[in-house]
């Protein structure tokens, strides 16, 4: 009796042991389940931290020197000749979904990456659908494209970055000489920002264009068209068989300042044009930064595989002044004419868009 009294207490220790371990499992299993779910929950916001692309990699090796990446990252690898094909890193890595994008979304709709879009840093989307970036320098001028009839050069502005040997920069404002017309469209220097506030300069043979404050509001002559694409920051330039471009004026905020590293002071939010280029008839002879690329035998030598697919030729593309068609690439011959290709619309823009600018393809 006793015998069989100690073999069932042995029994009985047997189960509760079996029991005990059995609720440690599952407890333990519980709080692993938490740990991933709360770390999920943070990976949101941890990729929203990050900012997106900054424009701190690349380089422009016209100085013949490579630009540094953002603290943790790695130097820009040396390029050719031309300063084309220039591989960078950017800051912070990861993508910015959802939020702005390299200094400057804007909520006027519409899509920067396709063929014939220009912003940010500036990032071109080109004629061949190849996404790459071209710095220049700030304060200077730049031939974005020179055909027969038709020359478009910009003004750049910006900020010196010391640890990366290479300015931050953005397009202020352009001026396209057709015929024997000087069109200028720029964005004025502002302090604070206010998107009710109208902030966009034209002028049409250096006559000041004045147009209403509101949506749909038009300016015509014979030869251009102007019409607001909303109350104010935002217009359609088009000349009838020559062009179409849409112009949006966008300041850099203090949180892509804070992010990307800008150096912002409080007397200039350094306002900028967002762009979007139609072209209703290049020549194979186009050239500029943005032109070249609508030649069909135009092939691309920026590197693809680069975070920051850098174009150089500071130099090249270089012009006296905003209106000077002197540009060593330049074909401008005031009402000369050109019968060639019409391109994709970039329609209306958007910076802060998901496709991020790792050489993307956009099919025309």
């Amino acid at each position: 009796m006793a015998q069989s009294q100690r073999l069932l207490v042995l029994l009985l220790c047997f189960i509760l042991l079996l029991v005990l371990a059995k609720a440690i499992e599952n407890d333990d299993h519980g709080e692993k389940g938490g740990k991933n779910g709360g770390e999920n929950n943070n990976d949101g916001g941890d990729n929203i931290g990050n900012g997106g692309k900054n424009n701190g990699g690349g380089n422009d090796n016209d100085d013949g020197k490579d630009d540094k990446g953002d603290k943790g990252g790695s130097k820009g690898k040396g390029g050719d000749d031309n300063g084309e094909g220039n591989n960078g890193n950017e800051h912070n890595g990861g993508d910015n979904k959802g939020g702005d994008d390299n200094g400057g979304g804007n909520d006027n709709g519409g899509d920067c990456n396709k063929p014939g879009g220009v912003c940010q840093d500036p990032r071109f989307v080109g004629g061949d659908g190849i996404t790459f970036y071209f710095h220049g320098k700030k304060d200077r001028d730049f031939c974005l494209l020179s055909d027969s009839h038709l020359h478009i050069n910009a003004h750049f502005i910006g900020r010196r970055n010391a640890e990366m040997n290479r300015d931050f920069t953005w397009v202020q404002s352009i001026a396209l000489l057709f015929n024997d017309h000087k069109l200028y469209v720029g964005a004025q220097k502002t302090a604070t920002w206010n998107n009710d506030v109208d902030r966009l300069m034209i002028s049409l043979d250096e006559e000041q264009v004045l147009i209403p404050t509101e949506q749909g509001a038009k300016w015509q002559t014979p030869t251009v068209t102007i019409t607001r694409s909303s109350d104010a920051n935002a217009v359609t330039v088009e000349v009838e068989g020559v062009f179409k471009v849409q112009a949006n004026v966008v300041p850099i905020t203090e949180e892509e300042s804070r992010v990307h590293r800008y150096g912002l002071t409080a007397d200039d939010c350094f306002a900028h044009l967002e762009l979007a280029f139609k072209f209703y008839s290049l020549t194979q002879e186009v050239d500029g930064v943005l032109g070249q690329t609508y030649r069909e035998n135009y092939v691309s030598r920026v590197k693809l595989a680069s975070n920051m697919p850098v174009m150089g030729g500071v130099e090249k593309f270089s012009t006296s002044g905003i209106y000077a068609a002197d540009c060593t690439v330049a074909r401008f011959n005031a009402g000369g004419g050109g019968v060639g290709l019409v391109t994709e619309l970039a329609d209306v823009i958007k910076c802060g868009s998901e496709v991020d600018g790792h050489g993307i393809i956009c099919k025309r």
